[in-house]
């Protein structure tokens, strides 16, 4: 193009904008990613096109999707794990816009004055994600269907869980915070509960048990009356080590739930033969060991910190 300032003129055409990313983006407001469950396809803009007098064409407007903290992406066809969102504020370009063209004035030479071609853009990206969330608590409850998890949350924290005498009454984890002395409070979580073979699937399988990678402590719930208190302890840490043995480096405590179904002669029996781990009797219905059992996973969570 010929100007007053270039009266050969000469290649002018300015590069073309990339396109818009998608992005996640990490916010401490959201607890879950029920926000985003009707909203299967998200499109960010077409990159502009560059212009003449060598302008750069604007870049595509970017779309942030707000979640969680403990939210993980995984490739949809593989199910590759890409990354994991933990601080508020955090970012991560889930699908990377197209890079913008490059205009002619680009491939101008000595022999070659006025280039008639430009280089396109790159196409867009199409893909599918899959967007987990990890539960992020200080202190996770782990046991079989029906051993009160949901009750003492209830019971200790200002949290609703459903409540009923059947297995898998908790169909999502419940979040409840647990208020201790001087202010201080940490953060429960009430994971659906597991049963033996979880970690191959079964019940509600491996749909929960990554919530407990996210956990402190790890709060092992067995009710009074069962058969064989330590045999079932036993097999809620076979799961979770098959699951990952990593979470074996968790530290544990152990709560021996509906004591108000025994006798002093009876706890003292089964104090006999119970695993070699911190350990308190409670009651959710009589609201007994409960202030004990807080300053277990107070002082637990401290030596962690």
């Amino acid at each position: 193009m010929r100007t007053r300032t270039n009266a050969h003129g000469g290649p002018d055409g300015g590069d073309g904008g990339r396109g818009g990313h998608v992005i996640l983006k990490g916010n401490s407001q959201f607890w879950t990613l029920l926000h985003l469950k009707f909203t299967k396809h998200l499109k960010a803009e077409h990159g502009g096109a560059g212009s003449k007098q060598l302008m750069h064409g604007a870049n595509g407007k970017d779309i942030f999707i707000d979640v969680p903290l403990g939210t993980v992406a995984r490739d949809a066809e593989t199910g590759a794990f890409e990354y994991e969102i933990t601080e508020d504020g955090q970012t991560f370009i889930l699908v990377p816009g197209g890079r913008g063209g490059l205009g002619n004035d680009h491939f101008k030479t000595p022999t070659r004055q006025a280039p008639k071609f430009a280089q396109p853009g790159e196409p867009g990206l199409e893909m599918w994600k899959v967007l987990e969330l990890k539960l992020l608590a200080d202190v996770g409850l782990v046991g079989f269907p029906n051993a009160g998890k949901s009750t003492l949350l209830s019971v200790i924290s200002a949290a609703k869980p459903q409540i009923a005498d059947y297995p898998f009454t908790t169909l999502v984890p419940n979040l409840g915070i647990v208020r201790y002395h001087d202010n201080k409070s940490f953060v429960m979580a009430d994971i659906p509960g597991i049963i033996e073979g979880a970690h191959e699937g079964k019940g509600l399988g491996l749909r929960f048990l990554r919530h407990i990678e996210r956990n402190s402590t790890l709060l092992f719930m067995v009710p009074v009356d069962s058969k064989d208190i330590r045999k079932e302890y036993l097999i809620l840490l076979n799961e979770l080590e098959q699951y990952n043995p990593e979470l074996l480096d968790k530290t544990r405590v152990l709560a021996v739930t509906k004591a108000d179904l025994a006798d002093d002669e009876i706890i003292r029996d089964i104090k006999k033969d119970l695993p070699e781990v911190p350990m308190v009797f409670i009651s959710s219905h009589k609201k007994t060991g409960l202030e004990k059992l807080k300053q277990m996973l107070w002082e637990e969570l401290i030596r962690d910190a």
